[in-house]
């Protein structure tokens, strides 16, 4: 039975628990004394608690996050009454700040704050008794007497510590997003993120990162999704790696890249230019086109290199465009946002995330409480509620319009259909806040709504609501049905479609993510 048990509760199967890997890699000689036990948030919180005490631990190592909190604190509240002896240690982002007041920590022995890759393995060799592991990056050896509740992390250096993808097993590798990163840190203070508190930006050795994810590729990985959230700030590493992957690429690789949205130099834009359509995906956080509230929130960004960039990337290469905007920042009115997502539409992205302000703990976005009457949800993942200019109504209308966006801009299901909303020439934002308020006012609701059930709705609305032609319309959607493999007809768009088959556009079956396939046309 192990003695340590590293665990936590991903958003999805899907999500392999990259920062367990990590804490593991580093264990050093306690590692034959661990496993790794991943779970997510829809698993019952009592059969979690089961298969966690059947493996009879003394040391339970769980990752918290923003998305996890509030079960990984029922699992732990369970075990404290059965098992009160076993030693509950806590790690990650949720716990690292404004940690006082938190139940989840009340319950937990010790709580590790920063990147705890080497310190874990350190606290626990204190409470297991092992005097002989080395010590950690600060002067002085823990002991069991004096092992305090809350131990800070330092920053570890990336030359001592031992990377974790050798932990991805076949399965991992066969069904779970494979998550690499290349830097840690962020240069930036953008204040609604947490990021902005971790300076300064530290590369991962580039031979030995290089060396890594030439393994993994024997391995048969396909899919590698960077974590850095500033891939293209040193532009020679950045290249190097992109040259990496592209002297190696295979069809069905996709690499997914955070990137800076104004900063894409000719060295970058070479080398992005060669892949083959679908194979990048970047995720551009752009946040906000209202330079005023950029300045408020510590953000800036020249909105001409952007557009730039955007221009070039769309028109000029086959990357898949995931771009950024929030709702509910200090000082943004629901007409600038407006303004700025007709603007981002014009930029032609493939999808557009609309995000909700959230008050993330140890973020300096608090200083503007007061002053833009900031209210937020106390519960995770902690939503901005309303403020000075967006009152509860009117956030809640825009959280709607977020979940129906990406129900119908993202998922690639309405690529044609999609523009017909603002196909009058009117503003794409006001347009499709028109059709999210239509939409809910007859389903009352926000999800399991079925794509069949979907389309006949939006049928109806543009044609009865917009007033538009109704063959151009089935047509249009018949269009984007058969894109995603599908061709049934649907029963209400019989008497608009031509008697005989439509040309079924069949594409290629892709082994790239569904919802980037469907984008590519």
């Amino acid at each position: 039975m192990p003695e340590i048990v590293l665990t936590t509760l991903n958003a999805k199967y899907i999500h392999a628990a990259f920062g367990l890997r990590y804490l593991f890699a580093n264990l050093g000689p306690l590692q034959s004394r661990a496993c790794l036990a991943e779970f997510d948030i829809n698993q019952r919180p009592l059969d979690i608690v089961e298969v966690l005490l059947a493996k009879d631990p003394k040391i339970l190592g769980f990752g918290v996050y923003i998305w996890n909190v509030a079960p990984t604190t029922e699992v732990i509240a369970a075990i404290r009454r059965i098992r009160p002896e076993i030693k509950i240690i806590l790690g990650g982002p949720e716990v690292s700040y404004e940690i006082e007041n938190q139940p989840v920590v009340q319950l937990a022995d010790h709580v590790i704050t920063g990147e705890a890759d080497l310190k874990f393995a350190e606290v626990c060799g204190v409470l297991l008794g092992r005097a002989d592991l080395p010590v950690g990056q600060n002067e002085h050896r823990l002991v069991p007497t004096a092992l305090p509740k809350i131990i800070p992390a330092e920053l570890p250096d990336f030359s001592r510590i031992a990377l974790p993808y050798d932990l991805y097993t076949n399965d991992d590798i066969a069904h779970r997003i494979i998550y690499i990163e290349a830097s840690r840190g962020c240069p930036f203070t953008c204040e609604f993120c947490l990021s902005s508190l971790d300076i300064p930006v530290r590369q991962v050795p580039l031979p030995v990162l290089l060396e890594q994810m030439q393994r993994l590729i024997d391995r048969g990985v396909k899919q590698f999704k960077f974590v850095d959230r500033t891939f293209n700030l040193n532009v020679g590493i950045s290249k190097a790696i992109l040259d990496f992957f592209l002297a190696r690429y295979q069809p069905g690789h996709f690499f997914h890249f955070e990137m800076i949205p104004d900063r894409l130099p000719e060295a970058l834009r070479e080398a992005i230019a060669k892949f083959p359509p679908g194979a990048l995906q970047f995720e551009v956080g752009i946040q906000t086109f209202n330079e005023t509230v950029g300045g408020l929130i510590s953000r800036r960004q020249n909105y001409d290199k952007l557009a730039d960039n955007f221009y070039f990337l769309r028109g000029q290469t086959g990357v898949h465009i995931h771009a950024d905007l929030i709702v509910g920042l200090p000082g943004e009115t629901l007409e600038s946002f407006a303004a700025g997502f007709d603007r981002l539409i014009a930029l032609g992205p493939q999808e557009i995330q609309v995000g909700i302000l959230k008050r993330l703990r140890g973020t300096p976005i608090v200083r503007h409480d007061a002053e833009w009457q900031m209210i937020y949800n106390a519960q995770p993942p902690y939503e901005i509620l309303q403020n000075k200019l967006l009152d509860f109504a009117t956030m809640q209308r825009l959280r709607r319009f977020a979940r129906y966006w990406d129900l119908v801009g993202n998922s690639g299901n309405f690529l044609a259909t999609a523009p017909l909303i603002w196909g009058d020439g009117t503003s794409p934002f006001h347009s499709f806040l028109h059709w999210s308020n239509w939409l809910h006012a007859r389903v009352k609701r926000t999800d399991s709504i079925a794509l069949m059930r979907l389309m006949e709705l939006l049928f109806e609305f543009l044609t009865q609501e917009c007033k538009q032609e109704p063959k151009l319309v089935a047509e249009t959607l018949w269009r984007d049905y058969q894109r995603g493999g599908r061709f049934d007809k649907p029963g209400f768009m019989k008497d608009f479609l031509p008697a005989g088959e439509l040309r079924r556009d069949r594409s290629t079956k892709s082994s790239l993510p569904k919802r980037q396939a469907r984008h590519l046309v």
